[in-house]
């Protein structure tokens, strides 16, 4: 599988970089470059791409904008925010926008290129300094009884979701629990269900509050 790549970033040096970096891989083609929000956001409509590398700091509107529009126009396609921005709020709003991966432009070629992959995989890549700041804020915040309140999920569906939580695939699952992807799916699903999830970047940010995965 060929990964279909879009850049949004408002500086053509750092769109340049990430090509150079990008361009080699066999599993990543690029298919557009654009300097703000509306460009990504038409852009994404008509090519629909597997992963969009988005900038926040755009200057039309914010990435987090634009991701939102992206998603609601076409939901497979994954957003992958690279940021200079490595704080708390402009990471949740990230995901409460639809985006699977959060990566600082300090990162190594290799942490963006684990990030792409795991976007187009249907997974959330979380950038392993952020993932143990934020993790340890919110384990402070569910501390006590209310870290395993997990809203009637039945012991079964809390080990699935610590698992999905931690990027395990379903065949990962199924092999640590002695269970079959099957029955993993099922459990997926009525965890989706009971927690009206839509996406795994929404169970992670589920995962992140309730302090199920560890530091």
């Amino acid at each position: 599988m060929c990964i279909r790549l879009l850049i949004v970033d408002d500086h053509a040096v750092v769109r340049s970089g990430l090509r150079m970096v990008l361009e080699n891989e066999k599993d990543i083609s690029i298919i557009g470059e654009e300097e703000n929000a509306t460009g990504a956001i038409n852009t994404a409509a008509k090519t629909k791409p597997d992963v969009i590398l988005m900038d926040i700091g755009l200057p039309d509107m914010s990435g987090i904008e634009a991701t939102q529009k992206i998603k609601d126009l076409t939901p497979n396609t994954a957003v992958v925010a690279l940021t200079i921005h490595e704080d708390e709020e402009y990471f949740f709003k990230m995901l409460e926008a639809g985006a699977s991966g959060y990566v600082p432009k300090r990162a190594a070629p290799e942490e963006l290129l684990t990030a792409i992959r795991a976007a187009a995989a249907d997974e959330v890549y979380i950038f392993p300094t952020m993932a143990k700041l934020l993790v340890k804020d919110f384990l402070i915040q569910s501390a006590g009884k209310h870290k395993r309140q997990l809203d009637g999920l039945t012991d079964r569906e809390t080990e699935v979701l610590e698992h999905l939580a931690d990027g395990a695939s379903n065949p990962e699952i199924a092999d640590t629990l002695h269970i079959s992807p099957k029955t993993v799916s099922r459990h997926r699903e009525n965890i989706m269900n009971k927690l009206n999830l839509h996406s795994r970047t929404e169970l992670v940010k589920y995962a992140i509050r309730k302090g199920i995965i560890e530091p």
